[in-house]
């Protein structure tokens, strides 16, 4: 791959422990933030200790990205402002937005910022039209196939932040489902992630969504976790060199060794020695630190885009 840039591996992290066990593995980013204004986060970091992770990853040459992704209903727009002005005193090296009202607010800070607005991030128009507006980069929509990125990255003008591990999000609603559900049935009941509650669709016992609440609402995730890492090759090459690995479901240690299987594929692919030996022990890594009750697939990259409704 001389020549070409970096690929940059960026994590989440759900303590302060297993964020410096992930820098230490070589990953090159945290993702990280607070619940009140970062969606589905493993963990809520407290001010003082988003400070200190960005000045230890500074420290140690490493960035951190911190997620400002929420829908911020009016409530939330009038705390805001509050946030962005310790963002711009900590300075992490991005954050990442999705809401409009958020980007307004920024022209204000000097703070650069990675244009997220999940499932609607599908095509490079939409991509160049933030980078205008002042985004350093875009997360693209889960729901986008491969034969579809390959024409979208002819056009991008950023770097554009692919998942290849971990949980997907198929719906978000403001509404607390769960607990209205609970309410009608006139049971109280824990809605948190910790539960580990999932639904599955009528006459298909074998589907598990699972399904959590928080403040921004209640959030459902697809059957199986998304795995690239037997892709990795084909993205770089393509020139999708910036890499997210989500652990929300994938907790402690476990999520650092998939973390350094992927960083493994990344130093082999810059080394050149990315090879079918190489790639099968990266697999068989992921696959005994996944969690077992947690199906993993290839999520839509492999599909025809016109099978996609």
């Amino acid at each position: 791959m001389g020549g070409q840039e970096m690929i940059e591996v960026i994590a989440t992290a759900e303590s302060m422990v297993q964020a410096k066990e992930l820098l230490a593995a070589g990953v090159d980013t945290l993702y990280i933030g607070e619940e009140e204004y970062g969606l589905r986060l493993p963990y809520s970091f407290s001010r003082t200790e988003q400070k200190q992770l960005i000045e230890s990853a500074h420290a140690k040459g490493k960035k951190v990205n911190i997620a400002v992704n929420g829908i911020m209903h009016p409530d939330k727009m009038k705390k805001i402002p509050e946030y962005l002005d310790f963002l711009a005193e900590v300075q992490p090296d991005n954050i990442v937005v999705g809401d409009t009202g958020v980007i307004f607010l920024l022209q204000n800070y000097d703070l650069s910022y990675i244009y997220d607005a999940e499932t609607l991030v599908t095509n490079a128009r939409q991509i160049n039209f933030w980078h205008k507006k002042g985004a350093v980069g875009a997360v693209l929509a889960r729901e986008v196939p491969f034969e579809e990125m390959k024409t979208l990255k002819q056009h991008v003008e950023v770097p554009t932040e692919v998942l290849v591990y971990g949980a997907t999000c198929i719906h978000q609603s403001k509404r607390p489902l769960l607990n209205n559900y609970f309410n009608y049935t006139k049971q109280t009941e824990e809605t948190t992630k910790d539960r580990g509650l999932f639904i599955s669709e009528p006459k298909k016992a074998e589907t598990h969504y699972s399904i959590y609440e928080d403040q921004h609402g209640t959030h459902i995730f697809a059957d199986n976790d998304v795995n690239l890492i037997n892709e990795v090759e084909e993205l770089a090459q393509t020139g999708y060199q910036t890499w997210k690995l989500d652990g929300l479901f994938t907790p402690g240690e476990q999520f650092v060794e998939v973390a350094k299987a992927f960083v493994l594929a990344k130093q082999a692919l810059e080394a050149g020695t990315w090879d079918e030996k190489t790639q099968v022990k990266a697999q068989q890594s992921i696959q005994k630190n996944h969690p077992v009750a947690r199906g993993m697939d290839t999520g839509f990259y492999h599909l025809d885009p016109n099978a996609i409704k």
